[in-house]
């Protein structure tokens, strides 16, 4: 036995761990073509406990850590971040924090690779955030730090890489951090996203998010990837002293005498079909199941495209562009966010309000032309869709204006986020204009959920 203990010995291959012993350890299957034992690269610091508890000799080859220096940062946490930060480092340096857009999230993770000072990955969705990131990381440490993404592949003790560059290189790289930290940590528990999880062999995760909940359920994912939620704050619990205060106006519009009529007609064809067949619209799952039976079923499509077309209404009417009128002239002083679900209602806004548009078709330099100018105040309004839910640091304003949108708690919270950040003596405001008399006002409902109001 003595012998056994002493060759036994951890390595790092490919985004696993072989181990070459005859103890079977958790989280370990065989491995014919090796002759050793292999786990996912995720489960190497629940492995090397488990030998140290059990009193194993072993030789951890695993870690091969980008050669790193003295890590050190100045920043002060205000109490609450502190707080999320010794709740993290109490549940064994691993696990999610939940903070709302503009709560300074961001902040957390600079404090924790301070205090481990150990080489550290950061993953962000988007190269704006991870932009950001790296921007923030040079300030803070004043160091060079490395991208991975967007056709660059330099790897340095603080490196940055999107979600897709982490995935692709897990297999060369899973062994070289220390830490790794997940920004819109709700992204990973998707198919293949997940992978990097599972391939790096990090002992040290976090997470940060200002939505924990997926609609499809996945985030239960998270608490082995990464470790779970350890610490939340809500919008709500940080309005006054941290984040601005707000309110919320719901105005609801009638549709034109032509949109209800086309509205109730494409409805009709949706619920009849539903009825026709016994079946219910409960939650994205079921929904995901309509659309996989309109590629078998015509009738399922035309209900399916009657849907949309009834849903488009709703969220375009021209009743919308008026109260957005009102609105506007109210607060022609003011600094205003206009959001929409469809990018044609943002361009028909732009030409009839000369507002500047952001969507996806926006140019990286235009988008942050436009954002800069917002900023100073050479303009006062911009109009966007999705593109600016997540991922982009978008500068203060104090009135949103949601002309369309899903029901989706994260878009309503990272909107909402858009307004919130501290402003000496002036409250924000989000409008929600909404289509009376059709789905869009369970929308609305929906979304209000993520304040527990």
């Amino acid at each position: 036995m003595v012998d056994q203990i002493m060759t036994m010995k951890l390595t790092f291959d490919r985004g696993t761990i072989l181990i070459n012993g005859n103890i079977h350890v958790p989280n370990s299957t065989w491995d014919e073509r090796s002759k050793a034992f292999r786990a996912m690269a995720l489960y190497y610091k629940d492995i090397s406990d488990f030998l140290r508890v059990s009193s194993f000799g072993f030789e951890d080859r695993v870690l091969n850590l980008v050669p790193c220096y003295e890590l050190q940062s100045s920043i002060r946490l205000r109490d609450y971040q502190k707080q999320a930060l010794d709740t993290w480092m109490a549940n064994d340096k691993r696990g999610v924090i939940v903070l709302p857009t503009g709560s300074g999230k961001t902040l957390v993770g600079i404090k924790a690779i301070s205090m481990l000072n150990t080489p550290t990955l950061v993953v962000a969705p988007t190269l704006s955030l991870v932009e950001q990131w790296r921007s923030r990381l040079k300030e803070e440490f004043k160091t060079e730090v490395g991208i991975l993404g967007g056709g660059e592949r330099d790897i340095k003790a603080l490196t940055v890489s999107t979600y897709d560059s982490a995935y692709l290189h897990a297999e060369s790289l899973g062994n070289k951090f220390g830490l790794i930290i997940f920004d819109e940590v709700h992204h990973l528990p998707a198919e293949g996203y997940r992978n990097i999880a599972e391939m790096f062999a990090s002992p040290y995760r976090m997470g940060l998010t200002a939505t924990f909940e997926r609609e499809d359920g996945l985030h239960k994912e998270l608490n082995r990837l990464v470790g779970g939620k350890v610490f939340e704050k809500r919008v709500t619990e940080l309005i006054g002293e941290h984040l601005s205060p707000f309110r919320i106006q719901k105005l609801a519009v009638e549709l034109t005498e032509e949109e209800k009529e086309e509205y109730l007609k494409n409805r009709r064809i949706f619920s009849g079909y539903l009825s026709a067949n016994n079946l219910y619209m409960r939650n994205i799952n079921d929904f995901q199941k309509m659309i996989m039976r309109s590629g078998r079923d015509p009738e399922a499509r035309r209900a399916l495209l009657a849907r949309n077309k009834a849903r488009y209404i709703a969220f375009n009417s021209i009743s919308k562009v008026h109260k957005l009128s009102e609105i506007l002239r109210e607060h022609r002083d003011g600094k205003v966010f206009i959001f929409t679900e469809h990018n044609k209602l943002v361009h028909r806004i732009s030409r009839e309000f000369l507002i500047p548009a952001i969507t996806y078709k926006t140019i990286s330099r235009e988008r942050s032309d436009i954002l800069d100018r917002f900023r100073s105040g050479i303009y006062r309004a911009v109009v966007t869709s999705r593109v600016l839910d997540e991922g982009i640091d978008v500068p203060d304003a104090d009135v949103g204006i949601i002309l369309s949108g899903t029901g989706s708690e994260r878009a309503f919270i990272q909107r909402l986020g858009r307004i919130l950040r501290k402003k000496d003596g002036k409250d924000a405001v989000l409008y929600e204009i909404i289509s009376a008399g059709t789905s869009e006002v369970n929308t609305a409902r929906k979304r209000k959920r993520a304040l527990n109001q």
